[in-house]
């Protein structure tokens, strides 16, 4: 592993951990159902960084049910964040498109 790439797994751990963090301390002042949303969306691609700097270093083995080549959890951590923010962003358009 060179530096450019202890940077980058190094600096999206900072990163994460601090917009997680955020998120959490927003959880406990918030009820909103598109922030709360946006908070499970962060703290989810927190946990798919996490999962994957895991699996780099060999940490997490990539066991259990194989779809094609890809395990099933390779296919769901990267796409559970946009899933939550989609549904937030889906939740604030109602919102507004109700008020009309």
């Amino acid at each position: 592993m060179d530096i450019g790439e202890v940077i980058y797994t190094s600096s999206r751990l900072f990163f994460g951990a601090l917009a997680a963090f955020f998120a959490i301390v927003l959880w406990s002042k918030t009820r909103d159902t598109a922030w709360m949303l946006m908070v499970i969306g962060t703290i989810a691609l927190y946990v798919e960084i996490v999962y994957s700097i895991l699996n780099l270093f060999g940490i997490a083995e990539e066991t259990g049910i194989i779809i094609g080549s890809m395990p099933l959890v390779s296919l769901i951590l990267p796409n559970l964040p946009i899933i939550f923010f989609i549904l937030a962003f889906m939740v604030m358009v109602i919102r507004k498109l109700r008020r009309y």
